[in-house]
């Protein structure tokens, strides 16, 4: 057995899965074999979610039904509520968001059922109920009364309201939708690999989900939208943008948003993201913030030869938005749960426990002498 070490995994297949691969050949993304491009111009967010979680994209009367699921499942217990409004206001919203799923956990009456019917009742709730949370906490965060759920809206429009009070242009909730389609899934990252390696155990769908968001938090995977969104603050004007980004990159600091694990001519998302928010920028009359993000990415593939990641563009479209920046990586959770609960379950129907081994570059062996414990 080889004992070279591969760090990061890096280049190592650990399992096999049929929710989505890279596919260099047609330089795309895609989910259950459809493009990602596609899906995000043909397609509803609630469509897409059914398709990660089903295999198949919905017939009418299978998307009336899973609809249907979604929004009576979208209440939180009055208990959760009011622990999200005790919650200090300080907190960053993604440890909310991870508490609020791990109480999600106490009460749903599933909670230690991994029989296929039972996880995929508890993906619904999760999937349902985690948009509650995060406006809650939105909300309370800015000592206003939380807005309960609206059952006749859709996933994306449900959100808006219950975040601001009101459903914005419809061309804003089209830009939010696809957002939730490119974050909904990518094969095996991190925070992916963390809910399989939990599940791989046989924990519980909301114990996995929760340590997906953990991970999820950091910077090098969903934090990188809200650290994009600190570098346009901090440049301010485009007249900047292009000392500051030299500067950096002099001082060989990372650039958030910028390259990719997986991708190495471009993340094919960003095309499509990049799109969606050039049209949100052009609707709230902002300039600004699309000359910094030219300006940014042209120096970045002329120096560097570095693409922007799915981050770059997401997050200053949810900035103009008008949603707080440390509010970015809860809303990707809100699209990867689909992601994350479809890799669950795809572990339990084939489940091997995840114990890679490790080198050990410590200590010889040594013996314990009377003199050591003194």
């Amino acid at each position: 057995m080889s004992d070279e070490v591969k760090k990061g995994l890096m280049g190592i297949v650990v399992d096999e899965t049929t929710i989505s691969q890279v596919m260099p050949e047609i330089n795309s993304l895609t989910y259950r074999g459809y493009k990602v491009q596609d899906l995000c111009e043909k397609c509803t967010f609630e469509e897409v979610a059914y398709l990660v979680l089903n295999g198949e994209l919905p017939k009418k009367s299978e998307l009336k039904k899973f609809i249907s699921e979604e929004r009576k499942n979208r209440k939180l217990s009055k208990q959760i509520l009011d622990d999200i409004v005790k919650m200090p206001k300080r907190a960053h919203p993604m440890d909310v968001v991870r508490t609020a799923v791990s109480l999600m956990g106490l009460e749903d009456r599933d909670t230690s059922n991994n029989s296929p019917k039972a996880n995929m009742k508890k993906a619904m709730r999760i999937f349902a109920q985690t948009p509650t949370a995060v406006a809650a906490f939105f909300r309370a965060r800015r000592g206003k009364k939380i807005i309960k759920p609206d059952s006749k809206l859709s996933y994306s429009e449900n959100f808006f309201k219950m975040m601001f009070g009101k459903v914005p242009n419809k061309d804003i909730v089209k830009a939010f939708d696809v957002s939730m389609i490119l974050y909904a899934e990518h094969s095996f990252n991190v925070s992916t690999f963390t809910a399989r390696t939990i599940t791989s155990s046989l924990s519980d769908m909301h114990g996995a989900i929760t340590g997906a968001i953990a991970s999820l938090k950091g910077p090098l995977h969903g934090g990188a939208n809200e650290a994009v969104m600190y570098m346009f603050k901090e440049i301010k004007k485009p007249e900047k943008a292009a000392a500051w980004i030299n500067n950096a990159l002099d001082k060989k600091k990372v650039i958030m948003g910028f390259g990719h694990r997986v991708y190495r001519s471009g993340d094919s998302r960003v095309p499509t993201m990049k799109k969606y928010f050039m049209k949100v920028a052009e609707l709230v009359k902002n300039n600004n913030y699309p000359k910094i993000y030219e300006i940014l990415e042209r120096v970045m593939l002329e120096k560097k030869n570095i693409h922007p990641n799915v981050d770059y563009p997401c997050g200053p479209t949810y900035s103009l938005m008008g949603i707080d920046t440390d509010f970015f990586t809860p809303i990707f959770v809100m699209a990867r749960i689909t992601g994350w609960s479809a890799h669950i379950m795809e572990q339990h129907a084939a489940n091997k426990l995840i114990r890679p081994l490790s080198k050990y570059k410590g200590s010889d062996h040594r013996e314990v002498l009377a003199l050591n414990i003194r």
